[in-house]
């Protein structure tokens, strides 16, 4: 059996009683998350929930015109495909790795089986649901009333959360396109302000070097209030998970075929 979460880095199951995540551990893979991959398109069935241990992974809207932004940032706080495990259904965006890293995967139907044994493990993917849906308010509030620079900075401070790997961001152009919903022609000036205050060091090819003392003075006040309430939901109320009432322990039953789905 898998050891404990705590010592595999996502939060959100390190927060479960140990009876609860053990539900989970047999079934759970630890898997590469490498830089650009793909976990799932918009539009295709999940075959699969990652739970991070490390890295970033983004999700992006796409609309009809092939426009793409942005939509949120998920690191060792959270989940992907994991509010598809309700309910078979298909990816409403698509979900990009960002920041290589590792994750524990498993396949929805196993995931599900768990819940419906455990209250605490159904109170996870509501304190997710609450922790994403503060994100994308916030990130549709910043959108809407800061410019481009405050906008980018509040990106790669996010970003800068969930690496471990220093200074250097390995972030194209076309990324920082994505993330802002902006043309890259728009980028290209956003990135050479922030080198004239010297929140970006340098801005080699796929490579941002960042202070992030001066990055946090250029980014709006959304990083900082959407940090704050995100580690609140996810720290202080997590650990109330192992007062829930105790799992129904016992082997999962063989995991049932994935319901088929209208294409």
């Amino acid at each position: 059996m898998m050891e404990h979460a705590t010592r595999v880095g996502n939060r959100l199951l390190a927060a479960l009683p140990p009876a609860d995540f053990a539900l989970l551990a047999p079934h759970l893979r630890k898997v590469p998350l490498t830089h650009d991959a793909v976990l799932v398109r918009s539009g295709d069935k999940v075959e699969h929930l990652w739970f991070p241990c490390s890295g970033a992974i983004a999700l992006i809207m796409e609309l009809p015109n092939g426009q793409t932004a942005a939509t949120a940032v998920i690191g060792n706080d959270g989940s992907v495909g994991l509010m598809t495990a309700l309910a078979p259904t298909r990816s409403p965006m698509t979900a990009v790795v960002r920041v290589a890293g590792t994750a524990l995967q498993i396949s929805p139907a196993r995931f599900h089986t768990a819940l419906e044994r455990s209250p605490a493990i159904a109170n996870s993917v509501q304190l997710l649901t609450r922790a994403m849906l503060t994100q994308f308010q916030h990130v549709a509030a910043c959108n809407a009333l800061h410019s481009v620079e405050a906008r980018l900075a509040r990106w790669l401070l996010h970003i800068h959360d969930r690496t471990d790997g220093g200074d250097i961001l390995s972030l194209t152009q076309e990324t920082l396109s994505e993330l802002l919903g902006v043309r890259r022609t728009t980028v290209t000036h956003v990135v050479s302000a922030l080198r004239t205050s010297r929140a970006i060091k340098s801005s080699r090819r796929g490579q941002l070097e960042i202070d992030r003392h001066r990055l946090e003075a250029v980014a709006c006040e959304c990083y900082k209030v959407m940090s704050r309430r995100i580690d609140r939901i996810v720290s202080q109320e997590a650990p109330r998970l192992r007062h829930a009432a105790p799992a129904r322990t016992g082997c999962l039953p063989p995991e049932p075929p994935l319901a088929k789905t209208d294409s």
